[in-house]
C-alpha cells in the first residue's frame, strides 16, 4: 500500500506546487459554494418578482428609492381603487392618505404587503366615516447588487441557481464522456488492426449525425427533461475523448513498459487499465476542463432552441439567451450570466493546464 501510494503523494505534491492550478482550483470551489449556499443568503427566492422593480441596473442602491416609491405606490392605489392624497415618508417608514368616495375597503390594504416591498401596514387614523385613512406602512429594505431581470426577479440570486444546474449538467455529461471515450479509445488504439478500424468507424458515423437532429429524435419518444439533455449530451460527446485517448494508445503500445508487461503474461484488460490508461491522462485532464464548458455552452444552445433547460428551471444558458435579447436595454442582463460562464471557463483551463503538468510521467 505504502509503494502505491507513494506516486500519489508525488502527484499530489506536484498539484500543490502548480499555484495557478491551486488558484484555479480555489475559484471553481468558491463559484460551487456560493451556488450552493448562496442564494439562502441574498434574501431573495428566484421566482420571486417585484413588479415595480423591473430592469434594475445593478448597484447596491438600497431599494425602494424615492424613483420607484412613488410609481409603485400609484400603481398600488389603482389596484386598491383608492385615491392616494398624500405621502410622508420617515426613514423606513410611509405614511399614507388614502382616499375613496364609497370607503376604503381595509382588505385592499393587503396589496401593500403582496408587493414585497412593504411590511404589514397599520391603520392609524379613520377619517369621514371610513371614506379616508391614514396608514403607516413598514418600508423593506431590499439590495440588489446584479441588478433585476425583466420581470424584477433578482438577478444575482437566479445566476446561483441557473449555476447549480449548469454545473450538474457539465460535471455529469463530462464524466460519462470521460468514462466512457477513455475505454473505448484506450480499447480502440491498444487492440488495433481490424477491431480499431471498425470501432473508429462507428466513431465517424457518430460524427456524421447531425446534433440537433438526434436531440430532435429523442424528444419524439422523450419529454423534454434535464436527464434526457445529459444522455443526448453525452452521447456525442465522448467522441472527441475517445480519438485523443486512442491517439495517445497508439504511441504507448510500443513503449518498452507496455511490451515488458505483454512478455509477463497480462492480458489486454490489465494492461489497458494499468499502464495504458495512467500515462493519458495528462491529455485526459485538459481535455476534460475543456469538456465542461463545452458542454455548459452545449446546453445553452439546446435551451435557446426550446430543447433543453426549461421554466421554472433556469441556467447561465438560459440567463445569457435572455440577456442577449435585452442587451441594448439592460446590458447587465448578459453581462452577470456570462461573468460566471466565463470565470468558470478560464478556471477550468487553467487547471486542466497545471493537471496536465503535475499528471506526466515524465515530470519528476
Amino acid at each position: 500500500m505504502q509503494i502505491l501510494a507513494r506516486p500519489a503523494r508525488r502527484t499530489l505534491g506536484r498539484v500543490a506546487r502548480e499555484r495557478t492550478a491551486m488558484a484555479a482550483l480555489t475559484v471553481l470551489v468558491l463559484i460551487a459554494l456560493a451556488c450552493l449556499i448562496g442564494p439562502a443568503l441574498t434574501g431573495h427566492d428566484p421566482e420571486r418578482a417585484y413588479p415595480d422593480l423591473r430592469q434594475l441596473p445593478a448597484g447596491l442602491t438600497v431599494q425602494p428609492d424615492a424613483a420607484h416609491l412613488g410609481p409603485a405606490l400609484e400603481r398600488l392605489a389603482f389596484r386598491m381603487r383608492v385615491r392616494l392624497d398624500a405621502v410622508v415618508r420617515d426613514r423606513d417608514a410611509v405614511r399614507l392618505s388614502l382616499s375613496s368616495d364609497a370607503g376604503v375597503d381595509r382588505r385592499s390594504l393587503v396589496y401593500l404587503p403582496r408587493s414585497g416591498l412593504f411590511g404589514a401596514p397599520e391603520v392609524v387614523e379613520e377619517r369621514d366615516s371610513g371614506r379616508s385613512l391614514v396608514v403607516a406602512v413598514p418600508l423593506r429594505r431590499l439590495h440588489f447588487p446584479f441588478g433585476t431581470d425583466i420581470q424584477g426577479r433578482d438577478l444575482l440570486t437566479r445566476c446561483l441557481v441557473a449555476g447549480r444546474i449548469s454545473l450538474a449538467i457539465g460535471l455529469m455529461a463530462s464524466l460519462a464522456a470521460l468514462l466512457i471515450g477513455v475505454l473505448y479509445g484506450a480499447a480502440a488504439g491498444f487492440l488495433g488492426g481490424a477491431v480499431d478500424a471498425v470501432m473508429m468507424r462507428f466513431v465517424d458515423v457518430l460524427y456524421a449525425l447531425p446534433f440537433v437532429f438526434f436531440v430532435i429524435l429523442l424528444l419524439v419518444f422523450f419529454r423534454p427533461s434535464v436527464l434526457l439533455m445529459l444522455v443526448a449530451i453525452a452521447a456525442v460527446e465522448w467522441l472527441d475523448m475517445g480519438r485523443v485517448v486512442r491517439a495517445q494508445t497508439l504511441s504507448l503500445r510500443t513503449r518498452d513498459f507496455v511490451r515488458a508487461a505483454q512478455a509477463l503474461g497480462l492480458d489486454a484488460r490489465r494492461i489497458i487499465l494499468r499502464h495504458i490508461i495512467p500515462n493519458t491522462l495528462g491529455p485526459v485532464a485538459v481535455t476534460a476542463t475543456l469538456l465542461v464548458p463545452q458542454v455548459i455552452l452545449l446546453e445553452s444552445f439546446l435551451s435557446f432552441l426550446g430543447l433543453g433547460v426549461q421554466e421554472p428551471q433556469t441556467s447561465w444558458g438560459v440567463l445569457i439567451a435572455e440577456g442577449a435579447r435585452s442587451i441594448e436595454a439592460a446590458p447587465h442582463l448578459l453581462a452577470a450570466p456570462a461573468a460566471f460562464l466565463i470565470a468558470t471557463l478560464v478556471a477550468l483551463n487553467l487547471l486542466g493546464d497545471g493537471l496536465a503538468d503535475a499528471l506526466d510521467p515524465r515530470s519528476d
